[in-house]
């Protein structure tokens, strides 16, 4: 009988220990481990590497003013006023956002020169931890939404764009913000978002299979959990919620060969949704990958539908 018992005591001695181990996994070492992989992500500086970096002196006619501005904490963002000299009648501004990744907006010059080629102001700035910009780091995905937030609320301010239509170019990192800040600007005419993306969580699940398998989804309540707390409601924005809340006329492009950011998570999820909905224009592409490779044949297109909208009353 006494054998018994003590046999009962090791066996609930181990059924605690195990349950302590389990406890232990599942509320320390998993929560640590998923802070540690999204500050290896996203916990550093991104500057522009020398062969993407471009000057205003590189295209006929193209001027810059360079400005600062605040964004969330506090931290001072480095923005771009780009213009030609030559401009008669302006159509309206451009609020482009730069993807991840390249250091801030300068490797994307090509497309402010096209759009002040064409009629249109551009202001581009660095996201925070980026080139000129201030921060240590990026501090993740949300960060491109709420600095792209608070560049349109200073764009609204200045004088030279006064009464002009606000339309956005986004890529990547950029497209999901455009996308996103929708919701807080229902003033902007039309946003064109290039390879994409709709959430931070499906680009880091996409990423973290790539790496892990699907053993990345016993990470990501842990990764979604830190990601709120450090950006409250901003870590929940969407671009498709952003759709849904605005007027803006939504230029999808995106090449089906993408493997940095899937379709399943930008193009084919925003094409579910609004395919056929008549204020969005969907543009495939097959061998264009991920890159945003200047194509005149699509800035052609974009052109005509920031046209289209900033006609409008």
């Amino acid at each position: 009988m006494e054998q018994i018992k003590n046999e009962k005591k090791k066996i609930k001695a181990v059924i605690v220990r195990i349950t302590i181990f389990l406890a232990a996994i599942v509320l320390i070492v998993m929560p640590v481990l998923s802070v540690i992989m999204y500050n290896l992500n996203f916990g550093s500086r991104f500057e522009t590497p020398m062969w993407l970096t471009r000057s205003v002196s590189d295209f006929e006619g193209l001027e810059m003013k360079e400005c600062k501005f605040p964004s969330n904490n506090g931290q001072m963002l480095a923005g771009y006023q780009y213009y030609k000299e030559d401009q008669q009648q302006i159509k309206g501004v451009v609020v482009l956002a730069h993807g991840f990744g390249v250091g801030g907006q300068n490797a994307y010059m090509q497309f402010s020169d096209y759009f002040t080629s064409n009629g249109y102001y551009v202001f581009a700035y660095d996201i925070t931890g980026n080139d000129k910009s201030e921060g240590d780091s990026i501090e993740g995905l949300p960060q491109g939404v709420i600095d792209l937030d608070y560049a349109l609320g200073y764009v609204e301010k200045i004088e030279e764009y006064k009464d002009l239509p606000i339309v956005l170019y986004g890529h990547s990192w950029g497209g999901y913000s455009a996308g996103s800040v929708l919701k807080n600007h229902n003033n902007v005419k039309a946003a064109a978002l290039v390879s994409g993306f709709d959430r931070s969580m499906d680009l880091i699940r996409q990423q973290g299979k790539a790496m892990a398998g699907f053993g990345i989804e016993l990470f990501m309540p842990y990764i979604y959990l830190y990601e709120k707390m450090k950006f409250g409601e901003y870590a929940d924005y969407s671009a498709i919620d952003g759709f849904a809340v605005s007027d803006a006329g939504i230029m999808i492009i995106q090449s089906r060969d993408d493997t940095v950011v899937l379709p399943e998570n930008g193009y084919d999820k925003f094409f579910d949704v609004y395919g056929d909905d008549p204020h969005f224009r969907f543009i495939e592409y097959k061998d264009r990958g991920h890159l945003f490779e200047f194509h005149i044949d699509t800035m052609e297109k974009i052109l005509d539908f920031y046209n289209e909208y900033c006609g409008k009353s």
